[in-house]
């Protein structure tokens, strides 16, 4: 098989799809390997070090797409890239398509087979591929939440740490996945006074025993999230429902309550967020100011470190992307986990938290493979 991969084109996004050491894995296993010329600067792996790998440097991105069979990237396609994919053709990269209506139509209109790297699952009901990204982006929210605390930044001036004889600062963490969990450890580590919020006992009972008492934790009601929030100087939203669009959890009647100068960091922010007031920022412009607070919403967060973030995202998706290459759609069928992560074939939503977001008759995965 053919396998191509574009120069990333969101806002500031420095990851790349492929390493030079997935592509050689790609080509060990007797696959042809396409990569746009400059699709690794962001990485500082330039075109010789893809053509070390055994890959061939396209000229350009419309080159990439026309000459593959399978396109492999970090973003979810934008306006340009998905009018060029086509039926017959595999898409494997990050699509949050719950809260986006315009990008989920171009897929169903371009008839490409689109598997999401958020959807796919592991044996023991985890995202595998969503993990390492999860894992960067919750601790890069503490340092972004930080980072904003800054006076000059339009934050309160809170030191999160604190120093002898003054109070560290808060931290309220909604939601104790693996974004959670990681900005707690971030957090923790500063020296910040710890709350995480989380609906389910037996993860808090976790989460208390990893951080041995050093952390607080609240069962999720309206009330443990309003005074979380109130209490706080950055809040961090880490709720994921997967597939479909995140609860808003935290309205814009609550934004009363929290201190001025607070800062909101909502991971959730790729599926549309779980703060009413959140609306997707890039690293170019990553806050704005609603009712005297600050929010940080940059949708591909883990692009501010390309270098960390596209190794670990590789190391991740290459062992499905070589089933994928391998046995194309066979590989769906045998593979549960992976078939989890279709969420477009042939002009038809098979995820079931995609079709109900966005009111689209859903199709089971393995209908849409055998038809």
């Amino acid at each position: 098989m053919r396998i191509g991969c574009p120069k990333e084109i969101k806002n500031h996004e420095y990851r790349v799809g492929l390493t030079p050491g997935s592509v050689r894995e790609y080509v060990a296993h007797g696959h042809n390997v396409l990569v746009e010329t400059g699709a690794g600067a962001g990485i500082g792996a330039d075109d010789n070090a893809y053509r070390a790998a055994g890959a061939e440097i396209a000229k350009s991105a419309e080159e990439v797409f026309a000459r593959s069979d399978m396109i492999v990237k970090v973003k979810e396609p934008q306006p340009s890239e998905w009018v060029q994919l086509r039926e017959g053709q595999i898409l494997y990269t990050y699509l949050h398509l719950a809260p986006d209506p315009e990008q989920t139509k171009g897929l169903l209109e371009s008839g490409v087979t689109a598997v999401a790297y958020e959807t796919v699952t592991d044996a023991h009901g985890g995202l595998p591929l969503l993990a390492p990204m999860s894992e960067v982006a919750g601790r890069l929210a503490i340092q972004a939440g930080a980072t904003a605390l800054q006076k000059a930044n339009g934050g309160r001036g809170v030191l999160l740490g604190g120093v002898p004889g003054v109070l560290p600062g808060k931290v309220a963490i909604i939601g104790g996945g693996v974004v959670g969990l990681n900005a707690a450890k971030m957090a923790v580590g500063l020296g910040a006074d710890v709350t995480i919020i989380d609906r389910s006992i037996p993860r808090l009972r976790q989460l208390d025993d990893i951080f041995n008492g050093r952390i607080h934790t609240r069962y999720s009601t309206v009330e443990a999230i309003e005074e979380g929030c109130f209490s706080a100087d950055v809040v961090v939203g880490a709720v994921l429902i997967p597939g479909a669009a995140a609860p808003k959890l935290v309205t814009r009647e609550m934004l009363s309550g929290i201190k001025k100068g607070a800062i909101l960091v909502d991971v959730a922010i790729d599926q549309g967020g779980c703060f009413e007031t959140s609306h997707a920022t890039t690293h170019s412009d990553p806050t704005y100011e609603v009712d005297g607070i600050i929010h940080y919403c940059v949708a591909n967060m883990p692009g501010a470190v390309p270098v960390t973030s596209a190794h670990a995202l590789n190391n991740a998706t290459l062992h499905y992307g070589l089933q994928l290459a391998g046995r194309g759609l066979r590989a769906l069928a045998d593979d549960q986990h992976l078939r989890n992560g279709l969420n477009v074939h042939k002009g038809r939503i098979t995820n079931r938290a995609v079709a109900d977001s966005l009111g689209y008759e859903m199709i089971e995965p393995k209908a849409a493979l055998a038809a």
